[in-house]
């Protein structure tokens, strides 16, 4: 009896290789859901400002990204939510006070200049909400530096200004933060659950924690760089945050202060600018953790989160390089 031979078809295709079904889109629309309940605490501390400039960032970022491949006939990638995610991210960095120029602009550096133009998302060297926020800074320093005290009411237009809790560490030392927060225990709550000045993703440090849980659970980000990041940070700041001796600094107030949270959770762990192979994901956390106390303790700003993971992201191809796993059966070349 003749029999039918079957033939199997090889598909080959370029890197990156799925290994699942998990869709980009699907994970950008994740993360944005997971920075929901951060995004929530904002508005309730600060009011309409925080949705005010937020969907500012937002609408401004997607906006940008449409026009452009619009003018470059290219594929329109909106839908994928990573502009969305660029426009979020900033917004959370961003002070509720600032003018409404100040999102837009932002965010059309963040997507024309440190997405497009190095060719869109997976190509981009910088995260581009940190490279959007760093040219704010620098262009308007004194609009990007006014801080709200937060006001627990919707309807609250305005607010008074005041300085951040690590503002007044680095400027007044911790007699002051106790002072104006009353003992340790209410300090740790207040900064624990967001009832304090600073930027609207700084606000809420257990909602932001519930978030990156969210991220850990679906394994869209790994512990590497965010407990590497922040252990990096509590360890130099219990050894060198003190006054006149080692060993006596308040590890919890510099993890609980500040934009570490989100930077740790939502902007380190970037897959385009962070390494992907793990022990250079902790030596990557480490650096970022490392820089952010270096600026903090020592240098002219209160927090350094922002200017590390954007150092660390010029390093992250140089760690890649330089851990990489030794391919399979390889033989090292002998020494002359």
């Amino acid at each position: 009896m003749a029999t039918e031979a079957k033939t199997q078809q090889l598909v080959v295709s370029v890197s990156p290789h799925v290994r699942d079904e998990e869709s980009i889109a699907k994970i950008m629309w994740t993360v944005n859901f997971a920075l929901l309940p951060a995004l929530i605490m904002s508005v309730y501390y600060f009011g309409p400002r925080a949705v005010y400039v937020t969907a500012l960032c937002i609408v401004t970022a997607v906006l940008s990204e449409r026009l452009f491949q619009k003018g470059l006939k290219r594929k329109v990638t909106t839908n994928d939510g990573s502009a969305f995610l660029t426009g979020l991210l900033l917004g959370m960095n961003l002070p509720p006070s600032v003018p409404f120029y100040i999102p837009v602009v932002g965010s059309a550096v963040s997507i024309l200049i440190a997405k497009m133009l190095f060719g869109g998302l997976g190509y981009n060297i910088f995260n581009p909400a940190l490279v959007g926020r760093a040219f704010l800074l620098i262009t308007w320093p004194k609009l990007m530096t006014i801080w709200s005290e937060p006001t627990a009411q919707f309807v609250a237009l305005d607010a008074k200004t005041t300085a951040t809790p690590l503002g007044i560490l680095k400027e007044e030392g911790i007699v002051k933060l106790l002072e104006i927060f009353g003992d340790k225990m209410s300090l740790y709550s207040h900064l624990l659950m967001g009832n304090r000045a600073g930027s609207i993703g700084e606000t809420s440090a257990l909602a932001l924690l519930i978030g990156g849980a969210l991220l850990l659970y679906k394994r869209y980000i790994t512990w590497h760089i965010p407990f590497s990041f922040l252990g990096t940070v509590a360890l130099l700041a219990w050894v060198f945050g003190g006054k006149g001796a080692l060993f006596t600094g308040d590890p919890v107030i510099h993890l609980l202060s500040g934009g570490l949270m989100l930077g740790a959770f939502f902007m380190a762990t970037d897959y385009v600018t962070c390494p992907t192979i793990r022990k250079g994901q902790i030596v990557f956390g480490i650096g970022c953790g490392a820089i952010t106390m270096l600026i903090r303790l020592k240098g002219g700003f209160p927090e350094g989160v922002m200017f590390a993971i954007l150092l660390m992201n010029c390093f992250a191809p140089l760690i890649d390089r330089n851990m990489k796993p030794a391919l399979f059966g390889a033989v090292k070349a002998a020494k002359k």
